[in-house]
């Protein structure tokens, strides 16, 4: 007797490496939705009603930890004006810190495709080699390190402040809290 036929179904991409003009497309696409996750300055800037001291170290970490997972953007930001404004006193640095910013972002963080290169796939070791690269040499001849550093612990030293003063309470609901608190069912939480 004769076996039934078999269907073999093979993965399609409905995509193929593409240029660098087109990365370069993409990738400020992701930016933007990155960008568009960003919680309103409003929200974020809440008046005093929404800061109060944390009663011990470890209510403080928590508070640090909620506003982190829902600020993430807004705080992502803001270290990264902190360290724009710490190299505004050199416009050069910042056109360099700009660049090697950009390059990262672009052919790395926000490319979904491979990257091909006069007809040649280009590997993500050798697109991540040519990073450091280019960022070692940039950072060593302009010296950016020490003021980059300095602005960015300044964001990170106002985000944790922000993290600890601000009161999570009422942002968003965790699941975790809500299940001890009896707001949902386990059951329910597996069901989503």
């Amino acid at each position: 007797m004769p076996s039934p036929p078999t269907s073999v179904t093979t993965a399609t991409y409905t995509t193929i490496p593409i240029a660098g003009g087109d990365v370069i497309n993409r990738s400020v696409q992701n930016l933007n939705t990155f960008l568009s996750r960003c919680r309103p300055w409003p929200e974020f800037l809440a008046g005093a009603s929404a800061v109060d001291i944390p009663t011990s170290f470890s209510d403080a970490a928590i508070r640090v930890r909620r506003n982190f997972k829902y600020f993430s953007v807004n705080y992502a930001i803001l270290i990264s004006a902190c360290a724009a404004c710490s190299l505004i006193g050199t416009p050069i640095l910042l056109i360099f810190a700009c660049l090697i910013f950009a390059s990262w972002l672009i052919f790395l963080f926000f490319r979904e495709d491979p990257m091909v290169v006069l007809g040649h796939q280009v590997s993500d070791l050798a697109v991540i080699s040519g990073l450091v690269t280019v960022s070692a040499i940039a950072v060593w001849y302009t010296g950016i390190l020490n003021s980059l550093m300095i602005g960015i612990m300044m964001g990170v030293l106002l985000s944790v402040i922000h993290g600890g003063l601000r009161n999570p309470e009422g942002l968003f609901v965790d699941e975790d809290d809500a299940v001890s608190t009896g707001l949902i069912s386990n059951a329910e939480r597996g069901s989503c």
